[in-house]
């Protein structure tokens, strides 16, 4: 793709050359929900630039507000705000298939074939990578939402209060939003860019496609209407897909459960998909009894390492699920898990795409509202603190040998130490990085007696 003069506006993107990069995306969007936002900011904002830094930033400031993958929604909205709705659909569906796919078959040949040596080392290579991704995700959403001292502040307090007081992440949202807005009437300063601001960041970009001063598209105007509308199509959507599958298997049969449970599963996941996982586990491993407790470990193991959401962990929780309670006989095993990890997929994301078409026009027509800019960017710094301590809690984990404490893996820590050097300071791509410790880690393998 030719570079475009930073002076000079991109040219109209179809919606076909739209599609071709979100299908790329779904392939290559590892690293977790910092990672992929990270991504798609040096994606759409710096190189191609079809969006400018401030409405990619309002877009994800309400991502972050919503139950669900943000990094998904975040997909969903800018396809929506290019290319209305089938855009967004087109968008947040590439951005999840591939992921669908790859896990997929990852399910069949884990339960299929076992555990292989090659398999463990490559996932050792891995694993120290996420770590450097993650840490310098945190570092380029933090330069891009901590622009004051009072949101520098809530990124810290928000840091202490999930590593160290064990504070809920809904509530760490709450509250940040609670102090944007009572900063947007005390010290509106400290709670949104100022102008120059913005001016530096498009000096820096250059004009983007969607750019601030960009006019609302007539499909992303706020009305009550339409928002009544696309909430009742979306909720009846899903309606009618249970109600098919209660018809067809029973209301108790596991297709059904799935479906109703990781509906609940989806309206809970605020804070990405570490804040579920232990509903998610209680659910499919105490209750239904779809999985054993280290199958439901082995499957985050996939999640990490596989492009996508890692919320998608859910379609490992359904393919297992299906294949285990035999939906379709014994010599359905394969169908059974595909069913599984498809009525998995739909349930947990149908109300991310919902979230978007219904308050997507409203979050449009408050851009420029600080009583509402205030909360949302108050909870981003929370965020950038959140994933500091995601990062954290990922390093502890990777660099301990064992249980103790006081046994720690050097070798996992000089791959991340090598892995933080390529991200800051050679920037080298989160797909080279993935595959470079993957190699690693397969040579260690082999070379271990």
């Amino acid at each position: 793709m030719t570079p475009v003069p930073l002076h000079q506006r991109p040219a109209a993107v179809s919606l076909a050359e739209a599609s071709r990069y979100w299908c790329k995306l779904g392939f290559i969007s590892f690293g977790g929900p910092a990672g992929q936002i990270a991504l798609m900011h040096t994606e759409l904002v710096e190189k191609r630039r079809w969006i400018s830094e401030q409405r990619f930033l309002h877009a994800l400031n309400y991502c972050m507000v919503l139950p669900g993958p943000e990094a998904t929604q975040l997909a969903v909205y800018i396809g929506w705000l290019m290319h209305r709705g089938i855009g967004g659909v087109i968008a947040g569906t590439l951005f999840v298939l591939p992921s669908l796919l790859i896990l997929i078959a990852l399910s069949w040949i884990y339960l299929a074939f076992g555990s292989v040596p090659a398999v463990a080392g490559i996932l050792y290579g891995i694993k120290p990578a996420i770590v450097a991704i993650v840490l310098g995700a945190a570092w380029r959403i933090g330069q891009r939402a901590l622009k004051s001292t009072a949101l520098i502040l809530i990124a810290a307090a928000a840091l202490l209060a999930i590593t160290v007081a064990g504070v809920p992440f809904p509530l760490i949202v709450l509250s940040a939003a609670a102090i944007g807005i009572l900063g947007a009437r005390w010290r509106p300063a400290q709670f949104s860019a100022s102008a120059a601001q913005h001016a530096a960041t498009s000096a820096a970009n250059g004009l983007a496609l969607i750019d601030d001063d960009t006019p609302t598209p007539g499909h992303a105007r706020f009305s009550w209407s339409r928002l009544v509308r696309t909430a009742i199509t979306g909720i009846a959507l899903g309606a009618l897909v249970w109600a098919a599958l209660a018809a067809v298997f029973g209301s108790h049969s596991p297709l059904a459960q799935m479906g109703w449970f990781f509906t609940k599963a989806a309206m809970l996941t605020f804070g990405g998909a570490y804040a579920v996982l232990p509903y998610v586990y209680q659910g499919a491993v105490e209750t239904y009894h779809w999985l054993l407790p280290t199958q439901m470990i082995d499957g985050l193991a996939l999640g990490e390492t596989t492009p996508g959401p890692l919320i998608m962990i859910v379609a490992f929780v359904g393919f297992v699920g299906g294949w285990t309670t035999e939906l379709f006989g014994t010599g359905q095993l394969l169908l059974a898990g595909v069913a599984g990890a498809c009525v998995a997929t739909w349930f947990t994301f149908l109300p991310s795409f919902i979230f978007i078409f219904a308050g997507g026009p409203l979050i449009e027509a408050t851009r420029n509202d600080v009583r509402l800019t205030a909360p949302l960017n108050a909870i981003t710094a929370a965020v950038v603190g959140v994933i500091i301590s995601l990062a954290l809690f990922f390093a502890y984990h990777v660099f301990r040998l064992d249980l103790s404490p006081a046994r720690w893996d050097r070798v996992a820590i000089a791959i991340t130490a090598l892995a933080c050097i390529a991200v800051f300071r050679f920037r080298t791509g989160t797909i080279k990085l993935i595959l470079g410790c993957a190699l690693c880690g397969l040579v260690l393998s082999y070379l271990s007696p």
